[in-house]
């Protein structure tokens, strides 16, 4: 008997070895909580896919896709507009067509002739015989610059005080400014050569352009143009796909799904802003390859403050469909606001070339916030320490008028 209770009291510390087991067996339990907490996103997304806004996107998606005229609007025209601004809007101004009449006919006389000449900004295209041909040809827009050098011209010349006389067509009067500036330039620099001015000058003048070394006309016009294109596709893409929907009578369709007002505008603006996004990224690549546009700035910076840009111009086009009732309206009532957009924005014209009236009244104008963070990024490589102004600037826009387009959508909709 003994024996047998000495081998149950050993028995004894073995059935309490199983206790701290478990214990760790809870420990166990408790590391499996934080998976839990990891499965709480994927819920919250396979909610929003079975939910009514993942169906509208979903549907207003599909529609766009089987649109291929909208396909076509939102590929082809970008496309042909900065190609075709890009390459046409220059300032500067080559080959004006010059016609000289030296009654000098010396060798002072034919090298200012060929000063005119040299930097190809004048051509020289005629040489009349007399002064009323000479005259006549300018008349009739043969000829943009007429110069005559008078036959005292190398005995004035040694005098310092030799003049010849300059005719320009002034019916253009930007081109007629310019060929005066060069005319003045080209003459100035002929009298310093004259002059022999001295070999250590007191002042040495080093120019140094900064952020365009080239100037290239291109680098300043192209940003304006993505833009003037994201403004006009954006405006007419959105405000189109509304009132087409009012034609064909699916936006009452929409009525009858237990859906929300805004779940409606919703669905119908994420989709454009993603395929409009597509035309940014697009404008941006031509601008690049093709006109060798430098990206100096941040990339998630330009694209987020596109993407601000864009929601301006859909709640623009928005209003326009709560407004107009058919397409041919849309179309109007577009080109009748996006064109003083276009025009006080900066994108074709410097706005210090504009009256002071129009300088500030620019200011209420989004599209020259956008053109000059878009500039400011791509060329400068600024962030948002510099541009913070035209960022809040943007952003009130965008707040107001989708907020006036929400309301005016809404009060249609009920």
């Amino acid at each position: 008997m003994k024996n047998k209770q000495a081998i149950s009291n050993y028995q004894l510390p073995i059935t309490n070895y199983p206790l701290p087991i478990t214990n760790y067996q809870l420990l166990i339990t408790n590391y499996q909580l934080p998976i839990t907490n990891y499965q709480l996103p994927i819920t919250h997304m396979m909610k929003f896919f079975d939910s009514t806004l993942w169906a509208l996107i979903r549907k207003e998606i599909n529609q766009i896709l089987r649109d291929k005229q909208l396909i076509v609007l939102l590929i082809i025209p970008p496309t042909l507009q900065l190609l075709l601004y890009g390459f046409a809007l220059n300032p500067d101004v080559h080959n004006l067509r010059l016609g000289v009449i030296d009654y000098a006919n010396v060798a002072s006389s034919r090298e200012l002739v060929s000063a005119m000449t040299e930097n190809h900004v004048f051509v020289l295209d005629a040489a009349p015989t007399s002064e009323k041909e000479l005259s006549t040809l300018v008349e009739e827009g043969k000829l943009d610059v007429g110069v005559i050098v008078p036959p005292d011209f190398p005995r004035k010349l040694e005098n310092k005080s030799a003049e010849i006389q300059v005719f320009v067509d002034g019916v253009n009067a930007n081109t007629a400014g310019i060929a005066n500036g060069y005319m003045s330039q080209i003459i100035q620099q002929y009298n310093l050569r004259l002059a022999q001015i001295q070999a250590n000058p007191p002042i040495i003048p080093e120019v140094v352009f900064l952020y365009n070394p080239g100037l290239a006309s291109s680098w300043f016009f192209v940003p304006g143009v993505m833009g003037l294109v994201v403004t006009l596709i954006g405006t007419l893409v959105s405000a189109v796909t509304v009132v087409k929907e009012k034609d064909t009578g699916t936006l009452e369709q929409l009525l009858m799904t237990p859906a929300e007002n805004w779940q409606i505008l919703l669905a119908k603006i994420v989709p454009l802003v993603i395929l409009m996004m597509g035309d940014v990224l697009l404008a941006l690549t031509l601008g690049m390859v093709v006109f060798n546009l430098p990206f100096r700035g941040s990339v998630p910076l330009f694209f987020g403050l596109s993407g601000m840009y864009l929601f301006v111009g859909m709640s623009v086009g928005i209003m326009l469909a709560t407004i107009c009732k058919t397409q041919q309206q849309v179309v109007l009532t577009a080109f009748f606001i996006n064109l003083p957009m276009v025009q006080t924005s900066g994108a074709i014209a410097p706005i210090e070339a504009m009256p002071p009236f129009f300088q500030v009244l620019s200011l209420l104008n989004p599209l020259r916030h956008y053109i000059t963070i878009v500039r400011g990024i791509l060329l400068k490589g600024v962030g948002l320490d510099v541009l913070w102004v035209h960022v809040l600037a943007l952003l009130a826009f965008a707040v107001v008028l989708l907020s006036i387009s929400i309301n005016r959508f809404r009060s249609q909709l009920s």
